[in-house]
């Protein structure tokens, strides 16, 4: 009866987290009744160890499905050096990252329990359509916003634009023109401007408001042909990089949108936890760290690890006092019916900094990337 219940929760956790075993696998019998005794402790270690293997094949496959990828980016890691912005806001992303994880904190959890939800998009600037251009210029910036993107969800939109250093203390004047196609007529309407002063041979970023400007492009999206961005001296020297030249990799301008997504709702961890040494046969949660270097996973920025958890152990008729809702169902259970099997009872999400297809770097929240719980069910 003890096999048969583990054959059946390996059957249930397949439904939960779809994994395609092996032929191999597929083909193994289990021990026979008469051997249990003497093989009971190596059983419960494979038991463990298959599970930790479905957990992860499951997140590996979890990740594109919530974030609505049918395949991983084609990002290499030179590529995603190349692609991050040098600048302070994605500094401070990376930064409030413990690798790890900090699980006895709080956890929240969003409103969507299936998909992912976006909290801050960066979109570096290309190259604008060529019916803004004369002879090739300018050559800056145009910015792709996500359709999913809502101008009443925008809680805050920045433009952050890298100057180089200037040869002598001086004011700057940073300006921001709308870019018009050439057929119209007036090609450049002046947005915003701004004045800095700049000490000599210090470079630096400057960031500007465009949330008026990027909600009426995104209820307007056929009045969006990109921008123009100076910032003269008072020489009259453009100390904006708005191209990747040699050296400059990394500071082309940037749009950072902050977003809102609603409410969420608080929820605590608890439940009964162990180690991978623990003699407890009991449903527990046990330790398991996901590294996304080991899947290939180059596209995400951060985490690049972070703790998981899975679920493992038995749901004997005994424990169930400490399960009082299965042991309610079990109850009205038609005698000899399998028992319960360990699964997550309470997930959680992470929150994770990541390139999207199209090269732009999103930080939102994946629900229920996190076991918090583990019960019998």
């Amino acid at each position: 009866m003890l096999l048969c219940r583990t054959a059946l929760c390996f059957s249930l956790l397949a439904v939960l987290f779809p994994v395609v075993l092996s032929e191999q696998e597929a083909q193994q019998q289990p021990p026979s009744a008469a051997s249990l005794p003497d093989a009971e402790q190596c059983l419960t270690c494979e038991v463990r160890q298959h599970m930790k293997t479905m957990r992860l094949n499951a997140i590996k496959s979890q990740i594109l499905s919530k974030l609505r990828m049918k395949e991983a980016p084609n990002i290499s890691r030179d590529t995603v050096q190349q692609l991050l912005p040098k600048a302070p806001p994605l500094q401070q992303l990376l930064d409030q990252y413990d690798v790890l994880g900090d699980d006895s904190r709080d956890l929240l959890l969003e409103e969507d329990d299936e998909h992912a939800t976006t909290e801050t998009v960066m979109i570096t600037a290309s190259e604008p359509s060529s019916v803004v251009q004369v002879d090739g210029h300018p050559k800056c910036c145009f910015f792709s916003f996500i359709q999913k993107l809502q101008a009443n969800r925008i809680v805050r939109a920045q433009l952050w634009v890298h100057m180089r250093p200037a040869r002598e203390a001086t004011t700057v004047f940073l300006q921001i023109s709308r870019l018009m196609p050439a057929t119209e007529g007036k090609r450049h309407i002046r947005i915003r401007s701004l004045k800095i002063d700049v000490s000599a041979g210090v470079s630096s970023w400057q960031s500007i408001d465009v949330k008026q400007v990027l909600a009426v492009w995104l209820r307007q999206p056929e009045t969006n042909w990109g921008i123009q961005i100076n910032a003269f001296d008072s020489t009259g020297n453009d100390l904006a990089v708005t191209s990747a030249e040699p050296g400059e990799e990394g500071l082309r301008p940037f749009v950072e949108i902050k977003v809102s997504e609603g409410p969420r709702r608080v929820r605590r961890n608890s439940g009964l936890d162990c180690d991978e040494n623990s003699p407890e046969t009991r449903c527990c949660r046990y330790p398991l760290t996901v590294d996304f270097e080991a899947f290939g996973f180059d596209w995400i920025i951060a985490p690049k690890r972070y703790k998981a958890y899975y679920c493992s152990g038995e749901c004997e008729y005994m424990y169930l006092q400490k399960y009082p809702h299965t042991h309610l169902v079990n109850k009205v259970n038609p005698k000899g019916s399998v028992g319960p099997c360990c699964t997550p009872s309470k997930m959680s999400p992470i929150n994770m900094l990541y390139f999207n297809q199209n090269e732009q770097i999103i930080y939102g929240t994946i629900p229920d990337m996190v076991v918090d719980r583990c019960g019998c069910s």
